[in-house]
């Protein structure tokens, strides 16, 4: 069958296979783009899914908190300059206000009058890809991050045993380093549980796949899968990750530790993670 270049480009900018494999995938496929990226990954020349890579659209993240909620957003436009452009900053920093002023959700007619000035103003295409809010209340606190020029942002809830605590300084240092970690590693769960079990038995097959090319016993197998499937899922959670400030440890033994320390308990409840330009569902 016949393969568009498109869809070759498009498999190899999520995939990071070689342009040849990525078009013989697709042609086994018969043009089916998760099955061929399924195959790639089973002939081990495209790693188990984490984040989508490497992104060609322009724009900027933004964030802003409340007490009670706080907001995660992905303005995007068409160069690399107006990313950087004053105008844009601060249309990106009126929307996450737009947001947060309203008790009962946001629609299009709410952002457009505003996207609207500042395209006639830069002279390019904008628009907004996504937001989304995470609420906070008592014994709750919401902590952001964003890195660089704006190319990632997060925003990270965490539940306190007690409402004191958020004014305590270790909590409040611990709580920025989540963000930063989930800034710098992009998890897909917050932990194991987390993860669909349809996700798994997928990730199963691609790795069974690999390991019977190496014509071990299957008892061997087994034990090669299993121990892949482990290795993916503490790459992918985010408490089982290792923490980006100290590798040797988890971040939930971060987060324990914090915790015998002052006498208290802080747990990870919810987050948010954008990258600029990357697919979502």
């Amino acid at each position: 069958m016949e393969v568009k270049a498109i869809d070759v480009k498009k498999l190899r900018e999520k995939t990071g296979a070689g342009m040849m494999d990525c078009k013989k995938a697709l042609v086994e496929a018969d043009g089916d783009f998760v099955r061929a990226e399924k195959i790639l990954k089973e002939m081990g020349l495209a790693a188990a899914k984490k984040r989508a890579g490497r992104t060609t659209k322009e724009g900027r993240i933004f964030s802003k908190i409340k007490p009670d909620k706080g907001v995660l957003l992905e303005l995007s436009c068409e160069t690399d300059f107006v990313a950087k452009n004053s105008e844009f900053k601060a249309l990106g920093e009126k929307l996450t206000e737009v947001v947060l002023g309203k008790n009962n959700g946001v629609g299009k007619e709410d952002f457009d009058p505003y996207i609207k000035e500042a395209v006639g103003k830069i002279k390019e295409n904008i628009g907004l890809r996504r937001f989304n809010v995470l609420s906070a209340g008592q014994k709750t606190i919401l902590v952001d991050y964003i890195h660089g020029e704006g190319n990632i942002g997060v925003i990270v809830k965490l539940s306190l045993s007690e409402d004191s605590l958020k004014e305590n300084p270790r909590v409040k240092e611990v709580a920025f380093d989540m963000a930063l970690h989930t800034a710098a590693s992009a998890p897909q769960y917050i932990s194991k549980d987390k993860v669909q079990d349809s996700y798994i038995k997928e990730q199963e097959e691609i790795f069974l796949k690999q390991a019977e090319s190496l014509g071990k016993p299957e008892k061997v197998i087994k034990g090669i899968v299993q121990g892949k499937i482990n290795k993916h899922l503490s790459e992918i959670c985010l408490l089982d990750q290792a923490f980006v400030k100290n590798q040797s440890i988890k971040v939930s033994k971060v987060l324990d530790d914090l915790g015998k320390e002052i006498g208290g308990k802080i747990e990870i409840k919810d987050y948010l993670y954008y990258k600029i330009g990357e697919d979502f569902d």
